[in-house]
C-alpha cells in the first residue's frame, strides 16, 4: 500500500511523515506485519528519503516498526503484554491527573470554556459514531481525553501519554471498528468528565477502570478474527 499526501514544505518534512505513517499504523492503513518499503513511501510522499528514515527511526523507537534479518522493516504485531502494559500506565497517568483537573475545577471563564471544548468533541464523536467513521471516532476519543490532561499544564504528561499510548490505540482502533462499544465509550466519557466537574475521585477511578480495563474480553474476541494481526 501507499500512502499520497501533500505535505506541507517548510515545516519539518520528518515530522510530519512521522505523523502520517503513524496514524497509518494506528488506523490498519498499514497493517500489522505489513513490510515498510522506504523508498516506496518517499515516492508516495514526493520527498526524499531522509525524512522517511527519520520517520521510520522514530517508529522503531516507539516500538511500532521493527527490524527483521536483511534490514526488512514491518510494522509490529500487536502484543497483548505490551497493550495490558500500556493501558495499565496511561490509566494511572490519567487517574493521577483527573484527579487534578477536579480538584481544580471551578466555575472559572477558563473552566467554562474547557467544558464547552470537551462537549463539542463528545458531539464530534457521537456523530462519528453514527456515520460509523472510525478513524474520526478515535480522533475524537484521543482529542477529549488530551483536553483533560491539558488542563493539568504539565508537558511532560502530555509527551509521555502521547509516546505511550500507540499500542493501546492500535488495539483500541481495532476494538472500535470490529465490536459495538462506540456508544458505551461516549457514555464513559460524559460520565467522567461529570464526575471531574463535581471532584467525584472515587467515581473517576471506577469509571477508568472500565474505560480502560476491557481488554481481556476484546482480546479474545478479536484473536479469533484476526490471529494474524496478534503476538504474545
Amino acid at each position: 500500500m501507499t500512502l499520497s499526501y501533500n505535505l506541507t514544505h517548510g515545516k519539518n518534512l520528518g515530522d510530519q511523515a512521522y505523523q502520517i505513517l503513524r496514524h497509518a499504523i494506528l488506523t490498519f492503513q498499514f497493517e500489522p506485519g505489513q513490510t515498510i518499503h522506504e523508498v516506496d513511501l518517499a515516492q508516495s510522499m514526493n520527498i526524499s528519503r531522509t525524512p522517511i528514515r527519520d520517520a521510520v527511526h522514530a517508529l522503531i523507537a516507539e516500538g511500532l516498526i521493527e527490524v527483521l534479518p536483511q534490514r526488512t522493516k514491518q510494522v509490529t504485531l500487536i502484543s497483548k503484554k505490551r497493550v495490558t502494559e500500556s493501558a495499565f500506565v496511561r490509566m494511572s497517568l490519567e487517574r493521577s491527573a483527573f484527579y487534578l483537573v477536579a480538584e481544580q475545577w471551578e466555575e472559572t471563564p477558563a473552566y467554562l470554556r474547557a467544558e464547552r471544548e470537551l462537549t463539542a468533541i463528545l458531539d464530534e464523536q457521537k456523530f462519528a459514531a453514527e456515520q460509523q467513521d472510525m478513524e474520526q471516532f478515535l480522533e475524537t476519543d484521543e482529542a477529549f481525553h488530551q483536553k483533560l490532561l491539558q488542563l493539568t499544564n504539565n508537558q511532560t504528561l502530555l509527551r509521555v501519554v502521547y509516546l505511550m499510548r500507540g499500542h493501546l490505540d492500535r488495539f483500541r482502533f481495532l476494538a472500535m471498528r470490529e465490536l459495538d462499544i462506540s456508544k458505551q465509550l461516549i457514555n464513559e466519557h460524559q460520565q467522567i468528565l461529570e464526575s471531574i466537574k463535581t471532584n467525584q475521585q472515587d467515581q473517576i477511578t471506577c469509571l477508568l477502570e472500565k474505560h480502560m480495563g476491557n481488554q481481556e474480553k476484546q482480546f479474545i474476541q478479536l484473536q479469533t478474527s484476526f490471529a494474524g494481526y496478534f503476538t504474545e
